[in-house]
This record gives C-alpha cells, structure tokens and sequence, in this order.
C-alpha cells in the first residue's frame, strides 16, 4: 500500500471505505469539467470503477496508481494524482500521470505538491523511467503544474481533441528519469 505525506498533504492508495469519497470526487461536474472521459455518473458506475481501482492495487502487473489526495490536518479529501502504466520496459515504467481536484482547493499549490510528492515517488521507488501528461489549452493552471514540477514541453497538437462542443488543442509534456535528477 502506498502512503506518502507531504508538509500539507496525505497522499495514499483508496481503501474500501472510500468508495463514497470517490464517487463525490469523480462524479463533480467542475473537478472533472476537463476529465469527461473518466466521469462517473452514477453510484453504481462509481463503485464498479472502484472495485477494478481496489482489484489493481493489489495486482503484481499494477497498471492504476491514482492517489486518494488529502489535507492532513483535516483529512478533507482535496483531489487526487497519479498515473497510469502504459507499458512496462526493461528501462522502466512509460507513464502518463493526471491529477484533478475540488474547485475549492484551486489556486492553493497543493495540486502541484502532491504532484511533485508522487513524480518523486515515480522516480526513486516505482522503477518509472518516463512521465508524460497533457493538458487542454484553455486550463493554463494545469499547465503551471506540469511547469513547477519540472516537466518539458513536448508536443502540441492544434485541434486535436473534441470537448465540450467544439475542437481543442492538446498540449502534452514529459519528464525522463535523468531530467529529474538534473533537477532535484
């Protein structure tokens, strides 16, 4: 089970007791405005996707590594980060890492904390080699993120991705093992 703390944060794996913090968490339509994709919309939707999220975690080919995000002097769920193994290489994990959270912790920099807290994590103790992201250009807060955590510009494709009605660009970014350590 993984559990980390940052100065303001608890980041740990879900337990069966969080199945209603999840489905508060992935069914809010403005923490999930720019993850449709990964939307629940009902309980029973909420908790199928929980039992598969619960199922991996104890997994030896764990794929999910998406982080129940919380305050730790009040324990509020604030969001959650993590990422997704897309393929297992002899040089390491290929991920690619999200993170989303309530609205009203928006403009706090604890998104961008756990985010750090978890790329480290990626980095020394999950055999993670590379870490890419994106985000859809009108949300600039995620970009600063992806910024302050040291990630690189590496793409960016012009109307390439239908949401909300209409064509967006997608921005994507990356970090490589070896930038983290020229970094940190």
């Amino acid at each position: 089970m993984i559990y980390m703390e940052t100065q303001r944060l608890i980041l740990r794996d879900y337990r069966e007791s969080d199945c209603n913090l999840y489905y508060r968490l992935k069914s809010d339509d403005k923490t999930m405005y720019y993850l449709q994709d990964i939307q629940v919309d009902s309980e029973e939707s909420a908790q199928s996707d929980f039992i598969q999220v619960l199922s991996d975690i104890k997994s030896a080919q764990r794929k999910f590594y998406f982080l129940h995000t919380e305050l730790k002097d009040t324990h509020e769920q604030i969001g959650s980060v993590g990422y997704t193994v897309n393929e297992f290489t002899p040089a390491g994990k290929l991920v690619h890492a999200g993170y989303f959270s309530f609205p009203k912790f928006w403009g706090h920099g604890y998104i961008t904390e756990a985010f750090s807290k978890l790329i480290e994590f990626a980095f020394t103790e999950d055999n993670v080699y590379r870490i890419t992201t994106g985000w859809l250009q009108e949300n600039s807060r995620s970009e600063r993120v992806m910024q302050k955590c040291g990630l690189i510009k590496e793409a960016e494709h012009i109307n390439s991705e239908w949401h909300d009605g209409k064509l967006k660009t997608r921005v994507e970014y990356r970090l490589l093992k070896e930038e983290w350590h020229t970094l940190f």
